[in-house]
């Protein structure tokens, strides 16, 4: 199984999440389709702080699966109500 996660399969399979993230490195979980949550080990997180290295620059040099994760926001504005 790859290490990206539907949010209702990881929710199921937490136990199974945090196994392979002890295992196999970050696992990123997805909601329609778009990341938004990475499920790191202690190990890795201990690690990471022990350098001081901001979690940014430690999601910076996480292999993701595709190679990129994208960080832009939405300019979405809402939508418009009639009072």
């Amino acid at each position: 199984m790859s290490p990206v996660w539907m949010l209702q399969d990881a929710k199921n399979a937490f136990s199974e999440v945090v196994n392979r993230a002890c295992s196999s490195g970050p696992q990123i979980v997805t909601r329609r389709g778009r990341p938004v949550a990475v499920v790191i080990s202690y190990e890795n997180y201990s690690e990471q702080k022990s350098r001081g290295e901001s979690f940014v620059d430690f999601l910076g040099r996480a292999q993701l699966e595709d190679g990129e994760l994208d960080l832009s926001r939405s300019r979405d504005t809402g939508r418009t109500v009639a009072l």
